[in-house]
């Protein structure tokens, strides 16, 4: 490491690469709120976040755990899944108020059609207005699981389509 006057020590998160401060910055210059998901080994996390000074705050938070309530009995981290967090948390941000967020992946790049765009396709199903690229979803096939029911002989997709009906009928 190097040391002298000349030597600045980044911040703690950036050095752990857990934060972008440039991407942050243009996040918060737009005044926008933040649509935030984050996948992790079991679940995933779906939240609306607002810019305070004294900190972020929390407006809309879901996880794929709270999915068990409307009857989902499959994997909770799978892309069907993901989509289904996303809903929710649509749902519960129009029923907030909340009309428009920007999508915020983090310090991750991620690829078109990989599973955390799902999310975003599903907060804007809900009715959100989110800035966004169709062609960067994953196709309707895979958010519904008819992949996975050709050949694990699954009810994914049929469970799916009663899954969104109740979280759409709690609008």
């Amino acid at each position: 490491m190097k040391i002298g006057p000349t030597y600045n020590v980044p911040f703690r998160r950036k050095r752990e690469q857990k934060t972008d401060y440039n991407k942050r910055l243009k996040f918060l210059k737009s005044g926008e709120k933040r649509f935030i998901t984050r996948l992790s080994n079991t679940i995933v996390r779906a939240q609306i976040v607002d810019y305070k000074i004294d900190g972020d705050q929390s407006l809309v938070f879901v996880t794929s755990k709270k999915l068990k309530d409307f009857g989902w009995k499959h994997s909770l981290k799978n892309t069907s899944a993901i989509y289904l967090t996303g809903l929710l948390a649509g749902v519960l941000a129009k029923e907030k108020g909340i009309k428009k967020v920007i999508f915020d992946t983090g310090v991750r790049n991620y690829k078109a059609h990989s599973r955390i765009y799902a999310s975003l396709k599903g907060i804007v199903d809900a009715g959100i207005e989110a800035p966004h690229d169709p062609k960067a979803f994953p196709s309707d096939d895979r958010i519904q699981g008819k992949h996975v029911d050709d050949n694990l002989k699954n009810n994914i997709s049929k469970d799916f389509l009663e899954v969104k009906e109740k979280i759409l009928s709690k609008k």
